[in-house]
């Protein structure tokens, strides 16, 4: 794991569980210019790691009869899309199938940092802050018609979710997730009000140098990502949500279920709010959940035959992926 770490130059955190078996650790800099060290308790920017609250917030919504899966967007909101399709669902937003203009194109723009020298990410800290960067759009492709990884949809599902619950999307989540997974430490943080404990996140320049992500996100977490957490609080939330202590087991298996295709021919398919890998017999081997922004980096594996979690966090833009593959193969 050291020789892993120094070659990588990783710097964050990780934890994977197996049993009554962890193993855990840190290394890097939370703060490099006063020394800081990453500590197993420092909390991580996880990016698009934080999909799955969304997903289980729908889900939450939909078993207290609030919601259906096939509820359509145009029924949910107030609020106008002219060039939508009208037929969208909550079904289609959840999977990357509704086809809406994505506002961060990932496979048309590689830095999201660009995004944010139209519109100042100080201003961006809710759901509705987004609606300038995508409401009055075309639809980029037709609803149900492939899998596309789409932003979009997951800020519209957070919109859902505060015109159904009648009350902030960040306070919903840590209120009805945060809490009664037990993780205590995670929380929808705002980058000019981050709690002690926090990691910056770090940029690499072509240089060498290094600068912090702050002018590169939004000031504030929303549906499609940007939580912080830590790695042992994410360990928290898989044993809420595994042992239905979120959801009924129903709606659990509901959230797990196999959906669509991303690369049928590596098995890897996308549920409601995550990736998973198949076997042969098309069973889940493990759920994969993954993010990446400027100075964030975070993979995470969940094994439901054996109970067996891996999580890791990073406050740079490489090398939690690869930690992750050590630690697999350690295991």
């Amino acid at each position: 794991m050291k020789e892993v770490q120094a070659k990588h130059q990783f710097s964050g955190a990780y934890y994977a569980q197996r049993g009554n078996g962890i193993l855990k650790g840190s290394n890097g800099f939370a703060n490099r210019s006063e020394k800081i060290d990453n500590q197993v308790n420092t909390r991580f920017a996880i990016a698009s790691g934080c999909k799955i609250y969304t997903a289980v917030a729908i889900c939450m919504l939909v078993e207290n009869g609030k919601l259906s899966f096939d509820s359509k967007l145009k029924d949910r909101l107030d609020t106008a899309f002219p060039y939508f399709d009208n037929n969208i669902t909550i079904h289609h937003l959840l999977t990357h199938t509704s086809g809406v203009y994505d506002y961060f194109n990932e496979e048309l723009m590689s830095d999201f940092e660009l995004l944010w020298k139209s519109h100042p990410m100080y201003h961006v800290r809710s759901p509705k802050d987004f609606l300038p960067m995508f409401q009055y759009e075309k639809m980029q492709a037709s609803i149900n018609s492939h899998f596309e990884y789409n932003n979009t949809g997951y800020i519209l599902l957070g919109l859902i979710i505060e015109h159904v619950a009648k009350c902030d999307f960040a306070a919903f989540v840590e209120e009805n997730i945060f809490r009664k997974a037990g993780m205590m430490d995670s929380g929808y943080f705002e980058a000019d009000r981050l709690p002690e404990r926090t990691a910056l996140g770090y940029i690499e320049d072509p240089k060498g140098s290094w600068k912090t992500n702050i002018y590169s996100l939004p000031a504030k977490g929303t549906p499609d990502g940007g939580a912080y957490t830590t790695v042992e609080d994410r360990s928290k939330f898989w044993e809420a949500l595994m042992g239905n202590q979120l959801l009924s087991k129903e709606m659990t298996q509901m959230l797990l279920k196999p959906r669509v295709a991303v690369a049928a021919e590596d098995d890897i398919y996308y549920g409601y709010g995550g990736y998973m890998e198949l076997n042969a017999d098309k069973e889940v081997v493990k759920y994969i959940q993954m993010g990446y922004d400027p100075g964030a980096n975070f993979r995470e594996v969940y094994y439901p035959d054996t109970g067996t979690v891996i999580i890791v966090c990073s406050n740079e833009e490489e090398g939690a992926y690869e930690l992750l593959k050590e630690i697999e193969s350690i295991l």
